[in-house]
């Protein structure tokens, strides 16, 4: 395969898209790549300000790359996972602390906005296109209406009918925006998400608390121009009987102050807070035909965990190092649904037994919660696997 052209078309220039692209544009170097999305290329991507997590394996992979924006992310370099209320149970503490320093990296993950990923993607993306015209192509501002299937590739109609040899679908969106996969739950949660300035913690720690109403994250963003310490929330309660809509940012604030542990310090100020409904959504094969689906087009889990991005990123790279040795793309796509099941299942599981785990009214069970965190705190050589896993995937 690799002495013969292969027409590539890539769809959704986000960040796992536009990853995908750009790692095949230098190690395919027989492949025609198109890559499509319906915003204009002129469109400033750079101030979104949506907020993603990544993993080490995610921020090493970038590097790769060499698109990794290191001066605009904050990097995680504790993890804190705890229980509240935070009452003592017979086996210790109900929580766990995973430290980058104990598992011998730099860091465990990294924080940034939206914009500050895509854009230097979007911006080495082009100069490669500029570089080889012939065989790269933007297609921005191109929406996708339609894929047929095709005996050997995929019909892409973005206007009019082209023929692809394979087509990968990185377009995801959120839950509530998808048309329904053949794996589908809505867990009837909602997401409120914002900004929080703090005062107090420690710069590089990242906060996951488990609440009666479900999960409550606080991620370390850059401080403020004025040096104010800042945190990305997530604040995930049930949707039916939602604690946060009817409050004002006040009282927000004073309920989020009770919720988290110490040492998240204290939250003095409080953005306007966005809500996302959550569900699970996500194909049971990674590949039809000639078609191959990664990412949120593939998956998109509850963020419990935060794995969403890393998950798709892992499917991007893995797919390109397949077809780098693969001797036929169908080969190709054969390996990659089985190498990818085990790290796709494993989080899929994982983050769906957590979400689904708020719904349940089973007596003692925050209380088997937090004495699982104090047992996993106490077992080193399993946290530091569990931590592995997070950094890294499944390998």
């Amino acid at each position: 395969m690799t002495a013969t052209q292969i027409d590539i078309a890539v769809v959704g220039a986000g960040p796992v898209g536009l990853g995908l692209a750009l790692h095949a544009s230098r190690v395919l170097p027989h492949a025609r790549v198109s890559l499509f999305d319906r915003r204009e290329l002129a469109q400033d991507v750079s101030a979104d300000p949506r907020t993603l997590a990544l993993s080490l394996g995610s921020v090493q992979l970038l590097q790769r790359l060499g698109v990794w924006p290191a001066e605009a992310a904050q990097p995680i370099l504790e993890v804190l996972v705890s229980q509240q209320p935070p009452a003592p149970l017979p086996l210790g503490t109900p929580e766990v602390r995973i430290r980058a320093a104990d598992e011998g990296v730099p860091l465990l993950g990294a924080v940034l906005h939206y914009g500050q990923l895509v854009a230097p993607l979007q911006q080495a993306w082009q100069q490669a296109v500029q570089q080889a015209p012939q065989r790269l192509l933007s297609r921005f501002g191109t929406a996708v209406g339609a894929l047929k299937p095709l005996p050997d590739g995929v019909e892409l109609d973005a206007g009019i009918a082209e023929r692809f040899d394979l087509c990968v679908i990185a377009e995801g969106g959120v839950f509530a925006q998808q048309a329904r996969k053949a794996l589908a739950r809505d867990y009837g949660q909602t997401a409120w998400v914002g900004t929080a300035t703090l005062q107090g913690g420690a710069p590089g720690r990242a906060i996951e608390c488990f609440t009666r109403h479900g999960p409550l994250a606080l991620l370390p963003l850059r401080d403020a121009a004025d040096g104010g310490r800042r945190g990305a929330l997530v604040w995930c309660v049930n949707a039916a009987d939602d604690p946060v809509r009817s409050l004002d940012a006040t009282q927000r604030q004073a309920v989020l102050n009770t919720l988290l542990p110490e040492a998240a310090g204290r939250i003095v100020g409080l953005s306007a807070l966005k809500d996302f409904a959550l569900g699970l959504n996500a194909e049971r094969s990674l590949v039809d035909g000639r078609s191959v689906r990664i990412g949120n087009a593939a998956q998109t889990l509850h963020p419990v965990a935060g794995q969403g991005l890393n998950l798709g990123l892992r499917d991007a790279f893995e797919l390109v190092q397949v077809l780098r040795h693969a001797r036929d793309i169908d080969a190709a796509l054969r390996r990659v649904e089985w190498t990818r099941a085990a790290d796709r299942w494993g989080m899929i599981a994982a983050t769906d037994f957590l979400a689904r785990s708020f719904t349940w009214q089973l007596p003692g069970l925050a209380a088997a919660r937090g004495l699982g965190l104090a047992a996993l705190q106490a077992a080193a050589p399993l946290k530091s696997r569990l931590a592995r896993q997070m950094m890294f995937g499944s390998r």
